[in-house]
């Protein structure tokens, strides 16, 4: 206790009270994740204003022994930002840190602090007449820094890739306080390892990002969306090389999705509206954008791929955005499948990807299984078809108790899913990280040399494990696969 106490006391002398919250009543909003499936304690939440005071924290809690869980949104999918239940976790909030550095026009990208949120981002950018073509269901709440740190992928991956491709300079603090800088992007740099590649998609395991310089592209002059309807996935998947064939760089995005999943999300939202008068397997929703350059014969270019598709049969009805507001109505449906299920009842979400061109078959096979094998249950898929990325969720029967289902059937439906994937030779977790809901998993299927590497990397740069214990990966194996 004394040794917490004096900790404690320099923590406070460190970040002042606003930077340092003790009150576990302003605490505990921030103890459980975004899906509610995890609950922790933490010593204290801090809350720095910038790199150097995070650098001074970080470096109080290595000599303290003190585990640090950097938190910021809160909106992540596996657990990855919440502590575990004893307590002795430093939480560590980036939002205070929500800083533009700069904004450079002619060069097109923008550096900013790790806790700017999204959205904030996107408007940004756009008073610039510029955009930054990464966006997702919860762009207001998500951080910069946290998208980093799980590689998120989003709507536009089809055409601008995850964060992976669009992050060209890196600011992170390592495990013992000292602060890697590597802002500023060249376009050629041939000096070793990648080292920000290193820490994309490392879940705060390695560093705890501060700040980022990202890429940014043209603002949009116009952009038309398209829903469609069609029978099966395999149509579907033929219909998206089609559009790659008609409209090569001006498709964004390609997303696809049942119909019970556009009905959960009817129900959801009392003013939404179907876009196609008739029910159909399969709804497709297709975004198709110009930069000025560009724009006018847009509109044409999308009617003409469209009337080849039909001529084609590859569609089974269809609808074009008249307006802008039209285009945001058809995505907010598409945004809402997860809140929509999520206020149906309890329900198993897994982000996987397989092999662009296996996904259709792949969705049909695991399907069928899922439901034979767990009969009353409703498996279905979603997402990213053009990126093999789909979000298969297992839904539970009417009336189940939630804790007690994942922890029966849920994690037996979890281990036949990712079994699955594993045989088509894809991956269990395709945008929202490993977290602490998929590292036994990620244990138990993984390459082992894969393992043996992430390990020692895990311990080359934070030796006492003390940046967001419990999650991605452990210093040593995981007893849950034991």
């Amino acid at each position: 206790m004394e040794h917490q106490d004096t900790f404690l006391a320099k923590l406070t002398a460190l970040l002042g009270p606003r930077g340092l919250t003790l009150d576990p009543d302003l605490i505990e909003p921030w103890l459980t994740d975004w899906r509610e499936r995890y609950h922790g304690k933490a010593l204290a939440m801090a809350s720095p204003a910038n790199t150097q005071e995070l650098a001074a924290l970080v470096k109080l809690c290595a000599n303290h022994g003190v585990p640090i869980v950097p938190q910021g949104g809160n909106s992540g999918m596996s657990g990855g930002a919440t502590p575990d239940g004893s307590g002795t976790s430093l939480l560590l909030s980036l939002r205070r840190m929500n800083t533009i550095r700069a904004l450079d026009v002619q060069g097109r990208q923008i550096t900013c602090d790790a806790g700017v949120i999204l959205e904030n981002l996107h408007h940004a950018a756009a008073a610039e007449g510029l955009r930054f073509p990464l966006t997702l269901g919860g762009k207001g709440s998500a951080t910069i820094g946290g998208l980093i740190s799980t590689n998120a992928g989003g709507t536009q991956v089809l055409r601008h890739g995850s964060m992976r491709a669009l992050v060209l300079g890196i600011e992170a603090v390592l495990a013992d306080g000292s602060i890697f800088n590597a802002l500023t992007p060249l376009k050629k740099d041939n000096r070793g390892f990648d080292l920000k590649q290193l820490l994309i998609g490392s879940e705060g395991t390695l560093g705890i990002i501060t700040g980022a310089t990202l890429k940014l592209v043209p603002a949009l002059a116009d952009r038309v969306v398209v829903w469609a309807g069609a029978p099966s996935l395999q149509i579907a998947r033929a219909l998206l090389l089609d559009c790659e064939a008609a409209l090569g760089d001006a498709l964004e995005g390609f997303e696809v999705l049942p119909q019970s999943s556009l009905d959960a999300v009817l129900n959801y939202l009392p003013d939404a509206r179907a876009p196609l008068g008739e029910r159909h397997n399969w709804h497709i929703l297709i975004e198709v954008a110009a930069d000025q350059a560009s724009a006018d014969s847009l509109r044409d270019r999308v009617e003409a791929a469209i009337s080849a598709a039909f001529e084609a049969e590859l569609i089974a009805d269809a609808v074009l955005s008249a307006n802008e507001a039209q285009a945001e109505a058809f995505w907010i449906l598409r945004d809402s499948i997860a809140p929509a299920e999520r206020a149906k009842g309890p329900a198993l979400q897994h982000d996987i990807s397989v092999p662009v061109e296996k996904m259709p078959d792949f969705v049909d096979h695991a399907i069928a299984a899922i439901e034979r094998a767990f009969p009353d249950h409703q498996a279905i898929a979603f997402g990213h078809l053009g990126d093999g990325n789909v979000h298969f969720h297992v839904i539970a029967p009417s009336g189940t108790e939630r804790d007690a289902w994942e922890a029966g059937d849920g994690k037996a439906i979890s281990r036949a899913v990712h079994d699955m994937v594993t045989a088509w030779g894809g991956s269990i977790s395709a945008e929202h990280g490993i977290g602490q809901s998929k590292r036994a998993e990620l244990e138990r299927l993984s390459d082992p040399v894969a393992l043996m590497l992430m390990r020692s990397v895990k311990k080359a740069l934070d030796p006492d494990g003390i940046l967001n214990p419990g999650k991605l990966v452990t210093l040593a194996p995981d007893s849950a696969t034991a």
